[in-house]
């Protein structure tokens, strides 16, 4: 079946050598590659979710500060207006 003069067994069965370890080198990549993406998608995922959770708080704290100070200048506003006209009306000899 196989020609064995000269060598060329030798030869075929070097070359099939070869030609499993290249197929097991590239088979070892890919799965390899497919697991290492796996874990990356996963451990990117599980970090992502703790610092959405403090950004979220940090923006909400910003947010009532910020509703804090508007109503706050509002109400600083409001009796400014209700101070300056109560004092037109003194002046203008109101009640």
């Amino acid at each position: 079946m196989w020609n064995t003069e000269g060598g060329s067994a030798a030869l075929l069965g070097v070359q099939m050598f070869m030609l499993i370890f290249a197929v097991g080198v590239l088979l070892g990549t890919l799965v390899g590659g497919g697991l290492c993406v796996r874990y990356l998608r996963r451990e990117i995922a599980a970090d992502v979710g703790p610092q959405l959770r403090q950004i979220n708080l940090k923006i909400e704290t910003l947010e009532s500060v910020l509703n804090l100070a508007l109503v706050s200048r509002y109400a600083e506003l409001a009796a400014s207006q209700n101070h300056a006209g109560s004092e037109r009306t003194r002046l203008a000899g109101g009640s």
